[in-house]
């Protein structure tokens, strides 16, 4: 019940095609993070690369996760980041978490690609998160359009996890009342993430690039929809406690969940 674990989140712009510059300010951060007491750090989609999925889905990222995971054991803390992983001729953008003694304890492929230049590079995942366990909690992974879709976040929690983490990388789209194209981008981490944090009752740690071109405004919201921490447009780390008892009382005043473990339930002819 008291269970507590403390989660930081990068928000910074991966340099593309510049994996050893990335990969200094990350370690320089995950150190900054273990300074403030952080047992988890999440990261953006595909920030050791770069995010341009037309220059680097060609190079599969095993060098890169290495790195990351020797990473893990330096600054003392688990690590989620994104990489791209090819496999018998498909490429994916790929989420690990790496644990704080370097093993990769899960790796989960974008379910949900995002516009041409994503669906052109790469291939969807087939494959739901795991869900593995940290401090107490359990941890499911995401990677940013996945977290759009509310069936996605639900799955997740009805399968056991307390915290989605999900690296992003969302562009910079300014919407406004007289544009053709009125959709402004700064509403998914202002708004749609902490809406799936309510209407799924968990937490999630939602990790994008920083401005000029990304929208910023990463993350961390609670399963009362609150965003205990949240970053601005340029470079940040956020870290904010997520408590067990919280989790808790949010599902006994608002029980989203229970009717749809009922319905499955019901559903089974065993």
């Amino acid at each position: 019940m008291n269970a507590a674990l403390k989660v930081a989140v990068l928000q910074a712009t991966g340099l593309v095609n510049s994996p050893q510059q990335n990969l200094n300010t990350l370690a320089a951060r995950a150190h900054e993070a273990k300074a403030r007491g952080a047992d988890l750090l999440v990261t953006p989609e595909l920030f050791v690369c770069g995010y341009a999925p037309s220059l680097v889905h060609s190079t599969d990222g095993a060098a890169q996760r290495r790195q990351l995971a020797d990473l893990a054991v330096a600054a003392g803390l688990a690590i989620v980041a994104s990489t791209v992983e090819h496999d018998v001729g498909r490429r994916y953008i790929s989420a690990s978490f790496f644990g704080r003694d370097g093993a990769e304890v899960t790796r989960y492929r974008k379910q949900h690609l995002f516009g041409s230049a994503e669906k052109e590079a790469f291939d969807a995942g087939g494959e739901p998160p795991a869900v593995v366990r940290l401090n107490g909690f359990n941890v499911a992974l995401g990677i940013c359009f996945d977290i759009e879709f509310p069936e996605f976040a639900r799955a997740a929690a009805l399968a056991g996890a307390d915290l989605l983490c999900i690296p992003t990388a969302v562009p910079l789209r300014e919407g406004g009342q007289t544009d053709a194209h009125p959709f402004d981008t700064r509403l998914i981490p202002a708004m749609v993430v902490p809406t799936r944090a309510l209407e799924s009752q968990l937490f999630i740690a939602y990790a994008n690039h920083a401005g000029p071109h990304f929208a910023g405004l990463s993350t961390i919201a609670d399963p009362y929809g609150r965003r205990l921490a949240a970053a601005g447009d340029d470079a940040a780390l956020i870290v904010a406690d997520v408590a067990r008892s919280t989790l808790v009382q949010a599902r006994l005043d608002t029980d989203y969940l229970s009717p749809f473990v009922h319905s499955a339930a019901s559903a089974d002819p065993q």
